[in-house]
């Protein structure tokens, strides 16, 4: 009787044993490295699309080369339009971040190379669609008291609505688990799942990814552990580590914004470290120019005194971002005027301690006000030590107005140590002295500040966001997709070995020699 055979799952094709001397796809190059045989000051990879002055230095570590029909595959999906999931919380139609224009011109872009594209986010101020982008927003939870909850079943909401940050009213959450969203997302059949991280949606976005056996990238854009201590317990800091590995160690890959972030996650062991990758800058370069500078907005920002000296801040105004730190600055330059464009949680506290001082607060500015606002200062601060990259000081530098920030976070990647004091300033974070001396430079030479304005213009230039999409759309979504392809085999592969013990095929019958 003939021996049974089932059909066994064919698994994608194994990669060859690492190998020190092997070639390797530049998607599957490390993006950080912490060996210390590495200069100390990294940059990001250079992939073709983006400024030579990103260069990363290679890491120590190989990987192997796939084999070529996997290659041949994702080349194949690099020409191919893919489909793209994304949730981003909060929405970025609404909330006013640096965030905020990094996923509408990725959204653009990704549209542009015809990519069909799906976007979860917050109910705030979701239109239906954005450059052909459906958007899917989560709907608003109504108050409910507590006299309400009566039994758990009321807790079902919380999944599919979206609600208030506790520690921040205006920001909108939400778990995006609703069948709705998990049906319009299985409908749309996405090829990869992108989420922005950390968050409450990025839950829901895992859930999803592995309900639909689809490849998941987290991209990390707020330096949560660096702003609990400021806003809640300090205690809470190592329980978010947690999250944020359980998180990160179940996506495919990371996206980090500067490599100061990336060096984080990575001393912190938040995942493997060939699975972090950079997100490349980008800035505006057309809505951030210095043609924007105008009399009547530097006359609003200097209350009056446009001939004064003009230092300006533009973000969120909270606690986080150091503000306070400017109080002990302008006492310091007597004759200078400041102005705080945006808007936060810490704007009553900031508008009590700057009540006698030669301060304006204009709350959100937008659209053309804001590059008005941009291109009339003189001089822009960024005290804050927890910015992951700080998109302000590029749309600043972009505006052809110097900067003088901390020498912390993400900001050193803007401004690398070959271009301080050419394009813009560092300061010792907390240095009082060393900050007001540099601000004081700028101030009183116009020479000074106008050919340090020029220089930053030229620099940020180069960012550009067409290029910054292109990379994760070919290099980096593909690494997402081997990786996930390799997990997958690995799961699979103890049921394929036993399929085939259970299910070996006959050896061939010997015929008799006559």
């Amino acid at each position: 009787m003939a021996a049974a055979s089932v059909v066994v799952p064919k698994l994608p094709p194994t990669p060859p044993s690492s190998s020190a001397s092997a070639p390797r796809r530049a998607w599957l190059a490390p993006a950080i490295s912490l060996s210390p045989r590495q200069p100390r000051a990294l940059r990001p990879i250079s992939c073709g699309c983006a400024s030579s002055s990103s260069a990363l230095p290679s890491s120590s570590v190989v990987l192997p080369e796939p084999e070529p029909q996997l290659v041949e595959q994702e080349r194949e999906a690099e020409s191919r339009p893919r489909r793209i999931a994304l949730f981003v919380e909060p929405s970025p139609f609404a909330y006013v971040s640096g965030y905020k224009n990094r996923f509408q011109n990725f959204i653009k872009y990704l549209r542009e190379m015809g990519d069909e594209v799906i976007v979860v986010t917050t109910h705030e101020g979701v239109p239906q669609e954005f450059h052909g982008a459906k958007l899917i927003g989560s709907w608003r939870l109504a108050p409910v008291t507590m006299e309400k909850i009566s039994h758990m079943l009321l807790m079902w909401p919380l999944l599919s609505c979206s609600f208030p940050c506790p520690w921040y009213q205006k920001v909108p959450l939400s778990l995006a688990l609703s069948p709705r969203i998990i049906g319009e997302v299985a409908r749309f059949k996405p090829d990869i799942i992108h989420a922005s991280s950390p968050g409450i949606m990025v839950f829901g976005a895992l859930i999803i990814a592995k309900l639909l056996c689809v490849p998941l990238v987290m991209s990390y854009h707020t330096h949560v552990p660096i702003y609990i201590p400021r806003y809640t317990f300090s205690w809470l800091v190592k329980p978010m580590w947690l999250i944020i590995k359980f998180l990160h160690r179940a996506a495919d890959l990371t996206l980090v914004p500067s490599v100061a972030i990336g060096r984080d996650l990575q001393a912190a062991r938040v995942t493997a470290a060939n699975k972090i990758r950079l997100w490349n800058k980008g800035v505006d370069s057309e809505s951030f120019h210095p043609r924007f500078r105008n009399k009547e907005m530097r006359s609003r920002l200097t209350n009056g005194e446009p001939e004064k000296p003009l230092i300006i801040y533009v973000g969120r105004l909270g606690v986080e971002k150091s503000l306070d730190f400017l109080k002990s600055v302008m006492d310091r330059l007597p004759g200078a005027r400041i102005a705080f464009i945006g808007d936060g949680p810490f704007r009553p506290e900031l508008e009590e301690m700057f009540s006698n001082m030669p301060a304006v607060f204009t709350g959100t500015l937008q659209g053309e006000e804001l590059s008005q606002a941009y291109a009339s200062g003189d001089v822009f601060v960024m005290p804050s030590e927890s910015e992951t990259l700080g998109f302000v000081v590029l749309e600043a530098m972009s505006s052809g107005v110097p900067v003088v920030g901390a020498r912390a976070g993400g900001i050193p990647d803007i401004i690398p140590e070959d271009q301080e004091g050419k394009t813009s300033f560092l300061y010792t974070p907390g240095d009082v002295d060393d900050c007001v001396g540099k601000i004081e430079r700028l101030l009183s030479s116009e020479e000074l500040r106008e050919a340090m304005g020029r220089a930053a213009r030229l620099e940020m230039e180069k960012f550009d966001w067409r290029a910054a999409t292109r990379k994760i759309r070919n290099e980096q979504y593909s690494a997402a997709i081997w990786f996930w392809r390799k997990k997958r085999a690995q799961v699979l592969r103890p049921f394929q070995w036993v399929l085939r013990r259970l299910f070996r095929q006959p050896a061939p019958a010997m015929t008799k020699q006559s």
